[in-house]
């Protein structure tokens, strides 16, 4: 079993437990029958903003609970992805529609 702490939605902060799922194939496939035990998990990896700077990926998960800190990252998180369908974000439940806040320290710009 896995045990797991979810992190978001309405049971966040619970832990849960993921037992391994037995898969069988059709007999129609096989001539005899087996049985694979597996988690019904998928290995996947993350990146930071700054590090997917000249990166292509296929799928693009974006984090929007907390700001980017400039407008140049968010560009350089939405533009990594090979097709606009493949973005998916995650933000504020307070919030009703999809926006981030683009910070701005004005003490770090020329006068």
């Amino acid at each position: 079993m896995l045990e797991i702490r979810l992190l978001t939605g309405q049971h966040a902060g619970e832990v849960v437990f993921v037992p391994r799922i037995a898969n069988q194939p059709s007999l129609d496939e096989n001539p005899f029958k087996f049985t694979r035990k597996q988690f019904p998990v998928r290995l996947c990896f993350s990146m930071t903003i700054n590090k997917s700077q000249g990166q292509s990926v296929q799928h693009v998960g974006l984090d929007l609970r907390a700001s980017v800190f400039t407008h140049g990252q968010f560009y350089v998180a939405v533009s990594r992805v090979t097709s606009v369908t493949n973005i998916k974000a995650i933000w504020s439940e307070e919030e009703r529609e999809a926006k981030t806040h683009n910070i701005v320290y004005p003490e770090v710009l020329l006068n």
